[in-house]
């Protein structure tokens, strides 16, 4: 008996897993967020443009 292969659903099965990769490393490549202290940043941007002028 010979065996037939299903081509269109093979495909499908493999771009499934390759998305599914692709997400993953996408979502690695991501940076990580911190929680980021706005105040000092803007006295910080504040204190150069004094020493600036």
């Amino acid at each position: 008996m010979a065996v037939t292969r299903l081509k269109r659903k093979e495909k499908r099965n493999r771009a499934k897993a390759n998305n599914r990769v692709e997400r993953i490393k996408q979502l690695i490549k991501k940076p990580v967020i911190k929680n980021v202290d706005i105040e000092a940043i803007k006295q910080d941007f504040a204190a150069k443009a004094g020493q600036a002028k």
